[in-house]
């Protein structure tokens, strides 16, 4: 038995850590399948899609598996298509699609295949069942980064920081104002969660320092009395989020149910004064009736870490508004959970080779 270091949450609930060894089954060292393999070569032929893949993963692979790793930046799907002939494993590096034309390309022996993201939107996730290979994704380890930009974010478009740094671009300080760049106070304000999982748990805690007073959340289903009591949280239905919260947290999946969901009536619902802060996906909001919405001062300020098209052109009118704070999707973007993530993927790649349960399966 070789050893392995699992990832798992702390029991604090408070980060996500490598807490607990565990024993990995050996990987066999020669396949009686393959008889034109030698006995020293190693058993499993495993492609990585990105150059720039932590070394902790890499390292993670190497031990039992022939490495094959994409060279191009961005990855190149011709390369992609080119080098995936004839492996074992996939660790999917990037965030293109993830589909049949993927897998025809591998072959017939392809039994396991991890991505390095929480997100599985752009993988055809009923073919890969379809044809029964495994899928490993990497959520949980990387609440903490996403969480920590989230109050990030909700700050500073609430407090205006976009708006008064263009001020000072400008030279345009008009600190003689008494009520100059007034922004809004989390402090005894209401914040409403759209989807209320581990990402939107984790935001809820952290704001809790800021002395909030309550938590609103809408999911398909209640979440457990205890963490409600710890969080003074309460499940209600979407209009009823939408009319009583401050900030609104959208901490949901992309599903066809949540696509496009916050836009014109949406927004009409929603206090004046509301913050709205989007670190679940892009589409899930309609960006053309965000920036009316936002122009028209309907609602008060956004902050986006995700947006539709990613990357966004830079022509686009949202770059326009004062009170938008946009992100180029860097949630889960700290050296420690990039690491983490790149950890769990190969783990995940490691136990479909030899027919065990994933560490983070995605079904």
């Amino acid at each position: 038995m070789c050893r392995c270091w699992m990832l798992s949450r702390a029991t604090s609930g408070r980060r996500a850590a490598i807490v607990e060894q565990r024993t990995f089954p050996q990987v066999p060292k020669s396949d009686n399948k393959r008889a034109n393999r030698t006995m020293s070569a190693k058993p499993f032929k495993v492609l990585i899609t990105h150059p720039e893949v932590p070394q902790s993963g890499i390292d993670i692979l190497k031990e039992n598996c022939e490495l094959i790793q994409v060279q191009s930046l961005p990855p190149s799907r011709a390369e992609i298509l080119e080098k995936i002939k004839g492996v074992d494993g996939v660790f999917w590096g990037g965030h293109s699609p993830l589909n049949a034309e993927i897998l025809d390309a591998a072959g017939p022996q392809l039994k396991s295949i991890s991505t390095m993201s929480a997100g599985i939107d752009y993988v055809d996730v009923e073919e890969l069942k379809r044809r029964k290979i495994p899928l490993g994704h990497t959520p949980t380890v990387l609440n903490t980064a996403v969480a920590d930009l989230a109050v990030g974010l909700l700050i500073a478009a609430g407090r205006r920081f976009h708006e008064g740094r263009k001020k000072i671009d400008s030279n345009n300080w008009e600190n003689y104002h008494l009520n100059w760049l007034l922004g809004q106070d989390v402090r005894d304000s209401v914040v409403g969660f759209f989807g209320f999982g581990g990402i939107g748990q984790a935001i809820a805690k952290r704001l809790s320092g800021f002395d909030i007073d309550q938590v609103l959340y809408t999911t398909r289903r209640r979440i457990d009395r205890e963490t409600e009591k710890e969080l003074n949280a309460k499940k209600v239905e979407f209009d009823e989020l939408l009319a009583k919260s401050d900030f609104v947290v959208i901490a949901s999946p992309l599903t066809p149910a949540t696509k496009g969901i916050f836009n014109t009536t949406a927004f009409n619902k929603m206090k004046r004064n509301a913050v709205l802060v989007n670190i679940a996906r892009g589409p899930i909001v309609n960006q053309d009736d965000l920036y009316e919405a936002l122009k028209s001062n309907r609602i008060f300020a956004a902050g986006l870490d995700v947006v539709d098209p990613e990357p966004l052109p830079p022509n686009n009118k949202l770059l326009t508004l004062d009170n938008l704070v946009i992100l180029p999707h860097i949630g889960s973007a700290t050296t420690r959970t990039r690491s983490d993530m790149a950890t769990i993927a190969a783990h995940n790649v490691l136990r479909g080779l030899v027919g065990e349960r994933m560490l983070s399966p995605a079904y």
